[in-house]
């Protein structure tokens, strides 16, 4: 896939801890195919002074998805959870309004967010967004 200057994409993490999460990222410039230098929009330095800046492989980035705009989930439904600075997939397995409790099946987790915290789950399929509901 190819990415633009100034491009907004998601990242996925391989890191140990934190596979399958995916952080907002800008394309800074492509360095050597198919690698790119992207700049975090949520991670900073170690020193915590600036955002950081990082060359991932072309297979780490996927477009920015597109926003659905939700009022509210159901029991059972895929959503991405906003939780330390990343995406993480999860289920619906409770509602205590205006909480939702999500389930994260890589961790075991079960964590509650704001509606304003969670997204609709969406996997890109041969270039296309497929939404989870």
């Amino acid at each position: 896939m190819t990415y633009q200057n100034g491009e907004l994409v998601e990242i996925c993490s391989k890191e140990e801890g934190f596979v399958g999460s995916y952080y907002i990222a800008e394309i800074i410039l492509p360095v050597e195919k198919p690698r790119f230098l992207v700049e975090y929009k949520t991670l900073l330095t170690q020193d915590e002074k600036r955002l950081l800046r990082e060359i991932v492989s072309a297979d780490d980035i996927r477009p920015y998805p597109p926003t659905i705009q939700v009022s509210e989930f159901s029991l059972l439904d895929r959503v991405d959870a906003n939780h330390n600075d990343g995406w993480w997939v999860g289920v619906i397995t409770k509602i205590e309004k205006p909480m939702y409790q999500v389930y994260f099946e890589r961790t075991g987790e079960c964590i509650s967010y704001l509606v304003s915290q969670l997204r609709i789950h969406q996997e890109l399929e041969n270039g296309i967004w497929v939404s989870s509901q």
